[in-house]
């Protein structure tokens, strides 16, 4: 499962405008007009997907109860999530 809040460098409490902020930033960031990287449009893409997700408060809710049900269902798979989600933090 995808970690939309980690796409966004965002905790899992972040307020509505702490998300769209993210999202700004990230976009502007991926936005293939202004990255020439090979990899910016996907970024972009994931980016666009994480918002619009988090961004509507009854797909985050459902989102967020399926990453709780993953946790209790899978917890290595979580585990390996939350550990990759932990190192990118640490090393941007």
């Amino acid at each position: 499962m995808k970690n939309y809040y980690a796409v966004l460098g965002l905790d899992s409490d972040a307020s509505s405008a702490a998300i769209k902020n993210a999202y700004r930033k990230k976009a502007s960031e991926f936005h293939p007009d202004r990255n020439t990287a090979a990899d910016a449009a996907d970024k972009f893409r994931d980016v666009q997907e994480a918002y619009d997700l988090l961004a509507d408060d009854a797909k985050r809710s459902a989102y967020d109860e399926s990453r709780h049900r993953s946790l209790l269902e899978n917890p290595l798979e979580a585990a390996e999530e939350i550990w990759k989600t932990y190192m990118n933090k640490v090393l941007q």
